[in-house]
């Protein structure tokens, strides 16, 4: 098995409770990145992990009717339910997505496949040249392994690449740009309110014309003739969560 892709999902969000549930446009959010992370080319398998809390059982229920593999791990050591879901597998690669990205590109996905160089440890769009939502991280399992049998500030078990990323010494990183220049500051993630209703609005323009394979420029695109849109979630910052866990961080026993 060489790509592995862990999409990361939990019904126990702060922000926006129970959010990879939310419908939009007649499915759930989870729903929406499955399908758009399977339409890629290149990958191997895909598995969505998740915590042993029971708020999570209809998310485990749902992988279970899309006939998609599923991990149950830690719910705060984040970096030991990747470990011990791919442990399983063994692949040569994991690939990390979030749930909380409705509107990911497969296209990007099988480019940063393309891309990869051999001797590159952990690969991320590490200039954030990407809109917020679209984000691929790919990594070694055999660097993955060392992280979690190494990593000890608790930002580093929450936060599943930070121990990587803070030893930038140790491993080969690779910067994936965007192809698209000058979209890195649009907000396309969901982890607000606000967030779900511009999705929505994307979601409901493509879904109503039968267009389920829509990608980033058709994206651009329709928010080009409706600039408005953009200021629903605008005032969000980016990685709130990582800044949060870097403000609280402590050495894990």
């Amino acid at each position: 098995l060489k790509y592995l892709v862990l999409i990361q999902a939990r019904c126990g969000s702060s922000r926006l409770p129970n959010k990879v549930m939310k419908k939009i446009s007649g499915k759930t959010d989870l729903e929406w990145v499955l399908e758009r992370v399977k339409r890629s080319k290149k990958i191997d398998e895909v598995m969505v992990i998740t915590s042993i809390e029971k708020n999570n059982l209809p998310l485990i229920k749902l992988c279970a009717e899309l006939n998609t593999r599923v991990f149950v791990g830690s719910e705060d050591d984040v970096l030991d339910r990747y470990y011990q879901a791919a442990r399983l597998l063994q692949p040569e690669y994991i690939i990390r997505i979030t749930a909380d990205c409705p509107l990911f590109d497969w296209n990007y996905l099988d480019l940063a496949i393309e891309q990869l160089e051999a001797d590159t440890d952990y690969m991320s769009e590490l200039t954030e040249s990407f809109p917020d939502g679209l984000d691929i991280e790919i990594m070694k399992f055999s660097v993955l392994k060392e992280a979690w049998q190494n990593a000890r500030m608790a930002s580093e078990r929450e936060h599943v690449t930070l121990y990587i990323r803070n030893h930038a010494d140790k491993y080969k990183l690779q910067n994936f740009e965007c192809p698209i220049s000058g979209i890195g500051d649009k907000r396309w993630t969901l982890d607000e309110p606000a967030d779900l209703e511009l999705i929505e609005k994307i979601y409901e323009y493509f879904t109503n014309q039968g267009k389920y394979d829509f990608v980033t420029e058709d994206i651009l695109a329709f928010l080009k003739l409706n600039p408005q849109l953009e200021k629903i979630n605008s005032s969000i910052g980016r990685n709130e969560g990582l800044a949060k866990s870097i403000r609280e961080d402590y050495i894990v026993e």
